[in-house]
């Protein structure tokens, strides 16, 4: 299922950037932090992706990822250009193609591609139009399957991304806190989109068009549960209140059931540049721990391989 909440500077405590995000999976999923360097690769290089296979980028950002063991991609992460993403499960009206690119997928591409939240937005739609989405979502379960939405920040900005097959729509976060869940939000407020929704003389509602059940936000929703907590908190959100808010049962966004929260992460992000991240590398952020991980220093080199960090 999953929550992902950002707080622009007029919300945070200290005017940065405050980053938060459960990752809800089949209970029982392992999960874990993943360090992956930054690298270059021979020209015409492919790379193996969860599915399919894809041009390899000339070079890539390092990367910080809570990493599904069994995926290649992830449901959230940094680079080491102040990038963060986090993604969510959504169920839309569009048809579920063949296997291709995973949401996780896009994910990690977007962390080792952009260099900023805008470019990494701009990489992930260019993905998706190219090679599209699909295929299963869960290890054991060829039935487990759905198209995505993204929240993506760096220090200076957020934007909100959502799909439903080829089709997107995004939205910059103006307001000072956003959050999404496992519902469309972006109704004709988009600032960017497919160009199959630039057709006729009025602004595509996309939720109205692709959610699955329709485009309002269910009253006690998470989604409106993290709203709420988020709204309330302005001016004086700390790291803190974020890891608060993930472990929240109430609201259920700290998931105890056959879908469990395997994974947290809060980021926070400085005007200056830098950059702190914290990851729980374990179920339930009620119980878990949220440790500080970092970049470690590095030589790049082609064809990286991953190294598990100790969290």
């Amino acid at each position: 299922m999953c929550d992902t909440l950002v707080a622009l500077s007029p919300a945070t405590a200290d005017g940065s950037v405050i980053f938060a995000k459960n990752s809800d999976r089949p209970a029982g999923e392992a999960q874990h932090v993943q360090y992956y360097p930054s690298a270059i690769y021979l020209r015409d290089a492919q790379l193996e992706c969860i599915y399919i296979t894809i041009p390899q980028a000339r070079e890539t950002h390092a990367v910080l990822l809570s990493q599904i063991d069994w995926m290649w991609g992830a449901e959230m992460g940094a680079n080491d250009q102040g990038v963060i993403i986090g993604n969510e499960a959504v169920w839309t009206r569009a048809a579920m193609g063949p296997p291709a690119l995973l949401g996780m997928d896009l994910l990690r591409l977007g962390l080792e591609r952009g260099t900023t939240a805008s470019a990494s937005l701009d990489i992930i739609t260019q993905l998706l139009e190219t090679h599209g989405q699909g295929g299963a979502c869960a290890e054991n379960d060829d039935s487990f399957t759905y198209h995505n939405s993204f929240l993506i920040a760096d220090r200076t900005e957020a934007w909100v991304l959502e799909t439903a097959g080829k089709s997107w729509a995004t939205e910059r976060v103006r307001q000072s806190v956003r959050n999404i869940s496992n519902g469309l939000t972006i109704r004709t407020n988009h600032d960017r989109r497919s160009t199959d929704l630039d057709i006729g003389p009025q602004t595509v509602d996309f939720a109205d068009q692709f959610a699955e059940g329709g485009a309002a936000i269910p009253a006690g929703s998470r989604q409106e549960w993290g709203t709420k907590m988020l709204e309330q908190a302005q001016g004086s959100i700390t790291t803190d209140t974020m890891a608060a808010i993930l472990s929240d049962h109430e609201s259920g966004i700290c998931m105890h059931s056959a879908s469990e929260t395997t994974a947290s992460m809060v980021s926070w992000l400085a005007p200056d540049g830098r950059q702190r991240h914290w990851m729980t590398n374990a179920p339930h952020p009620c119980q878990a721990t949220f440790r500080e991980v970092e970049f470690p220093q590095q030589v790049t080199r082609p064809q990286a391989a991953p190294a598990e960090l100790n969290v």
